[in-house]
């Protein structure tokens, strides 16, 4: 009797694990199916909202592609998509080219936003101190420049730039200017007081008796022989070519 009962029990206790299982297994599916239908309901959903922007990108590429179709035809953009394909490799190389530059640029950043401060404060220094309107002004030289001389007096100025900087070199010396400066400090005296400028035949011969006077005319004249050198005179009355009178 007691083996009868443990048999049932034993049973009891196998239907009931079964029946658990079976449970289990019913509320998975019960779970998966849940889940279907809420996948299901959100891809309705999405095509639901999908669908009128589908549509109308259909209609404007319908749209578009009728005004093209004149000027592009199936076979072109094949033709270019068959372009594309053979080209990936080069169009990879020059996508590494433009990381490869983004990457320098941003590098680059900090330097080139410190030469732009130093750049702009300089340019506000140089505008401060009036190089700009000097510089505008400075237009005008040039501009009467151009309008007042031709090709060739420009060709011919280059030609002899070596000669003009050599003489400015040499009219710069500190002697020079000193002498410059004198004569023009002693013609503006004579141009403020002329009275004072005794020009009576006794006064210009007393400083004719001057040892600076007389160095002074020998050097005058000696430069007016230079200039007649460079410049030959027409003969004076009386006088021959070769500098000889007539009555010889």
């Amino acid at each position: 009797m007691s083996d009868r009962v443990a048999t049932q029990e034993a049973t009891l206790e196998a239907i009931n694990a079964k029946l658990d299982a079976l449970t289990q297994q019913v509320a998975f599916l019960t779970q998966q199916m849940e889940e279907e239908r809420r996948r299901r309901e959100e891809w309705e959903d999405l095509r639901h909202d999908i669908a009128p922007i589908l549509n109308d990108m259909y209609m404007l590429a319908v749209e578009h592609l009728e005004e093209a179709s004149p000027y592009v035809q199936l076979e072109d953009i094949f033709r270019l998509m068959t372009r594309l394909l053979r080209n990936v490799r080069n169009l990879e190389q020059l996508l590494d080219q433009l990381e490869s530059l983004q990457d320098l640029m941003h590098d680059m950043g900090p330097i080139t936003h410190d030469a732009f401060q130093v750049m702009v404060e300089k340019l506000d220094e140089m505008d401060k101190k009036g190089y700009f309107p000097f510089f505008q002004e400075s237009l005008r030289i040039i501009d009467n420049i151009v309008t007042n001389f031709t090709p060739e007096d420009v060709r011919a100025l280059a030609d002899n730039i070596v000669l003009i900087l050599n003489t400015v070199k040499q009219l710069t010396q500190p002697d020079m200017m000193t002498l410059l400066q004198e004569l023009t400090d002693t013609y503006r005296e004579v141009q403020t007081h002329p009275e004072e400028v005794d020009t009576s035949l006794r006064a210009i011969l007393r400083q004719m008796r001057d040892p600076h006077v007389r160095r002074g005319l020998a050097l005058t004249m000696q430069i007016l022989r230079l200039i007649s050198l460079h410049r030959p005179l027409p003969p004076m009355n009386g006088e021959h070519k070769n500098g000889e009178s007539k009555g010889t």
